[in-house]
This record gives structure tokens, C-alpha cells and sequence, in this order.
């Protein structure tokens, strides 16, 4: 009953997101809304920005299932850009909202846990140093995360598929190949090559 109640918390908050700003949202706004009092709404969130993080978490959890390989990297990424587009009133309003942060924290937490497996499996069977590996995926992390906020910031109007498109064209190919570059089990003057 706990999921379904913070999922009703979720859709009366993305529902008042159409109609005013988040700033302008109050708790009462939200309980209402739901058709609960203000102590439910304590019972699941500390306040609206637990809300909007939960909320930004379980879209990550549902856009990302299943899609964290190598070969499915691509569909993960056009899942979480689809993600945001569904939600573009809640994230173009969170957005531009005191909780910008929030939309960022967000976009890097999902983009990271996408990456961190993908490098983990292409690096299978390489002696790779763990902080290396993370070195990898922070900074994909970085790139995608970039392009997400600059779509985001255009009003979301490039094509998704395009996107991601655009993106394995640029990368094919990369991530093996840095992977390659950082192994452990090299002599110590190959690795730069």
C-alpha cells in the first residue's frame, strides 16, 4: 500500500506541475490533491523535494531495467531521454525551479549506474584498476549528462533517436579502446599508447 500511496503523492504532484510553478506548490496543494491529509504525506516524504528525488529515482529505476550492457547502452540512454520527455512539464518545472539541482543530481545518478555497467562488462577479463574504470564512466557521465542539460535547457526539441544516434557514431568503440589503454597488466610504457 506504501508504493501505491507515494505513486498517488506523484501523480497529484506532476498533475499540479501543469497548472503552477513547484514554488508555488505546497504540501496542503499535493494532500489535497491525493485525497489524503498532511500526516500521510509525512508518513512517505519529509517534504516536497524527498517528492520530486523519489519521484526522479523511480522514472530512472523504470527507464533503465534491463538496459545496462554494452549492447543495450544506447536503448538505456533513449529510455531515460524518453523518460524526461514524458515528464517535461515535471522536469522543465523542477528544472527551473530552486531544485535545479535535483534534475542534475538525478540525470548524473542514472547516467553513472548506466555507464559503471556497461564499462564493468567491457572490462571483463582486463586487469583494470577499479578507480580507472570509475575514471571511465565519470566521464561519459559527464558528456551525456551535458547534452541531457543542454536539451533540457532547449525545451527538449532535438529528437532523442537522433541523439543517441549521433552519440554511438561518436563513441563505437571507446570505451573498450580506454579500457584497453588503462590495463594493469601492461608494461608500464605501453599504457599511454
Amino acid at each position: 500500500m506504501s508504493q501505491v500511496t507515494k505513486r498517488a503523492l506523484e501523480a497529484s504532484l506532476k498533475h499540479l506541475l501543469l497548472q503552477k510553478p513547484l514554488n508555488k506548490i505546497t504540501i496542503n496543494d499535493i494532500a489535497e490533491d491525493c485525497g489524503i491529509n498532511r500526516m500521510t504525506f509525512y508518513y512517505h516524504f519529509k517534504d516536497i523535494y524527498d517528492l520530486v528525488e523519489w519521484s526522479c529515482q523511480e522514472d530512472a529505476s523504470r527507464a533503465l531495467a534491463g538496459k545496462k550492457t554494452y549492447e543495450t547502452w544506447q536503448q538505456g540512454l533513449l529510455q531515460i531521454l524518453q523518460a524526461v520527455l514524458d515528464n517535461k512539464p515535471f522536469i522543465l518545472n523542477v528544472y527551473r525551479s530552486v531544485s535545479r539541482e535535483q534534475v542534475e543530481n538525478y540525470l548524473y545518478r542514472v547516467t553513472y549506474d548506466l555507464l559503471e555497467s556497461v564499462v564493468e562488462e567491457e572490462a571483463q577479463g582486463m586487469s583494470v584498476r577499479q578507480e580507472d574504470k570509475e575514471l571511465i564512466a565519470t566521464l561519459y557521465k559527464y558528456l551525456f549528462v551535458g547534452l541531457m542539460l543542454d536539451w533540457i535547457k532547449g525545451d527538449m526539441k532535438g529528437d532523442p533517436q537522433v541523439m543517441v544516434q549521433k552519440l554511438e557514431l561518436v563513441l563505437h568503440g571507446n570505451v573498450v579502446a580506454a579500457l584497453q589503454r588503462m590495463r594493469t597488466d601492461k608494461p608500464a610504457s605501453n599504457r599511454a599508447e
